[in-house]
């Protein structure tokens, strides 16, 4: 393909030295040819022989969902492929007039880079690069029901690497309707630890100066070294530093990872300061309580104290197996959370009803069991105490790993 000319434009192909002079005469006998043949065999029809004309290139979701929509005055007939060393999905298209406003086309959710252009003459390309795996969940032309013309549609989820692979492999690029898994799975069980916060989002902060994004990553490394060392799963963590991830971009490195288990850990504060305890969060569409709908907000107010505003693309209709998966899935997190809360039970201080639910953004992956673990109150002296005894952590560690066999033996059993 022709090199990149610009921000996101590929450039035409163009017939090169004494060669324009004999193709533009080509060009004038090919015109004379279709009106001669347009006398004698009636009207052509409209735009017959014309490029596409592409236009209102729209772009929505995040990091675990992107919808992209372009219009065209006619139906294209898009055929698309796959490539790999950056994950990309290429369109091929009849020769095409692309008028895009560039805006557009800056990288959002799974989209980190939009090129458009004429690879060779007559044929158009649309090449859509991603931040990682991904399945093209739909690649679908439709016409519009209330103007002229008609849409192309294009669903990017995001997947694991095995995922992807396969796709690659069966040529089309396009996900088979079933599990977007299928293909390769990885080897033994995969978890994906998530230290709450950081960078720029510092979180709670306690009496003695603990910051919440700081004993969240201790806790996660000290956690991954008990999982590492047992040698039973593959332990993936959303950040390993002091940097700021958006909290869908949490849910796609688990879903990238085809995870079996996503735990994200916190250590919140509230305004009562006599409250203490650990709390397993699974999420839900309504909130448990009051107190469980506060945290959520707090949680989910994350990207916005880094001044990032994610606008997500709402399906009206539920797609009734994505909806099965999800219910699976639910009940597999409830389930982990009651084992978690069993063992935690037997070395560390729980709060009063302390599995609760609410909307928190961190847990929406549709296929992987997901809970949230607040690990104490840091607005508590004495759970912020706690957080801080080496000696504390290595037991809250010790009854995660447990319930974590545990739960990878159910699944198993359940053929997750």
């Amino acid at each position: 393909m022709s090199a990149i000319v610009g921000q996101s434009r590929l450039p035409r192909a163009r017939p090169a030295g004494g060669a324009r002079l004999a193709a533009a005469l080509a060009a004038l006998l090919g015109w004379l040819a279709l009106f001669a043949a347009a006398a004698t065999a009636g009207d052509v029809a409209p735009g017959a022989g014309e490029p596409l004309r592409a236009h209102g290139f729209k772009m929505a979701g995040d990091a675990t969902h992107t919808r992209i929509v372009l219009r065209f005055d006619r139906a294209p007939e898009p055929r698309s492929f796959l490539l790999r060393d950056p994950h990309r999905v290429v369109i091929d298209l009849a020769e095409t007039r692309f008028a895009l406003d560039s805006a557009a086309l800056a990288p959002r959710g799974l989209v980190s880079g939009v090129r458009y252009g004429d690879p060779t003459p007559g044929r158009s390309r649309l090449i859509l690069s991603a931040v990682g795996p991904f399945a093209v969940e739909r690649l679908e032309v439709l016409k519009n029901e209330t103007s002229e013309g008609y849409r192309m549609i294009v669903d990017l989820a995001a997947t694991s690497q095995a995922g992807f692979d396969a796709a690659l492999r069966a040529g089309s690029g396009l996900a088979d309707g079933g599990d977007a898994h299928a293909g390769a799975a990885a080897p033994g069980f995969t978890v994906v630890i998530d230290p709450g916060h950081g960078g720029i989002d510092g979180g709670a902060e306690g009496y003695a100066g603990t910051q919440e994004k700081t004993i969240t990553l201790a806790f996660a490394l000290e956690l991954r070294r008990a999982l590492e060392a047992d040698g039973r799963y593959n332990v993936v963590m959303t950040r390993e530093s002091d940097e700021f991830l958006r909290l869908d971009e949490r849910v796609r490195i688990a879903r990238e990872h085809d995870a079996d288990l996503f735990i994200s850990v916190h250590a919140d504060a509230i305004r009562l300061r006599n409250v203490r305890g650990a709390t397993v969060y699974t999420v839900a569409d309504r909130a448990s309580d009051a107190e469980a709908a506060a945290t959520a907000a707090r949680e989910n107010l994350s990207d916005a104290l880094a001044g990032i505003q994610v606008e997500e693309e709402k399906d009206e209709v539920a797609d009734i197996l994505v909806d099965l998966i999800r219910r699976e899935t639910h009940a597999f997190s409830i389930r982990f959370a009651r084992t978690l809360l069993g063992e935690l039970s037997d070395s560390v201080d729980l709060i009063k009803n302390p599995h609760r639910f609410a909307g928190f953004r961190v847990l929406r992956a549709p296929d992987v069991p997901s809970v949230l673990l607040e690990l104490g109150y840091l607005s508590n002296p004495d759970d912020e105490k706690q957080l801080r005894s080496a000696e504390w952590r290595a037991d809250a560690v010790t009854a995660i790993t447990d319930a974590i066999a545990g739960f990878a033996a159910v699944k198993a059993g359940a053929g997750g």
